[in-house]
């Protein structure tokens, strides 16, 4: 959408329906990676040997700027609910990009936020 060629009405009325969209995110957010490994044990014999490993286990990884990755343990139980975490958090942040252009746009006319 060139928010250059709307008008400042459609923009405060896109913005609002943005923002009631931003309010009926499930609040269960989480940022960051689902990672999916399948690890060897290492036993002589043991099946993972020969196949890709034991598995599916889920780590939860997380990074911050000058800091390593942090990573956390998803008991496989969990795996649903934070992947739909993981999800509901990119939909919070498109969704801020989205009002944030507007209101640059706005700005750029000179409107009042």
């Amino acid at each position: 959408m060139n928010l250059q060629e709307k008008s400042k009405t459609f923009l405060r009325t896109r913005r609002n329906t943005l923002l009631k969209r931003v309010a009926a995110i499930d609040p269960h957010i989480l940022r960051g990676s689902l990672i999916e490994r399948y690890i060897r044990c290492g036993k002589p014999g043991c099946k993972c040997v020969d196949g890709p490993g034991h598995g599916p286990k889920y780590y939860l990884s997380v990074s911050y700027p000058d800091q390593k990755p942090q990573q956390d343990y998803v008991p496989q139980q969990f795996q649903k609910h934070v992947a739909r975490s993981l999800a509901n958090y990119q939909k919070l942040k498109t969704l801020l990009e989205r009002i944030c252009d507007i209101n640059r746009e706005l700005l750029r006319r000179r409107e009042e936020l």
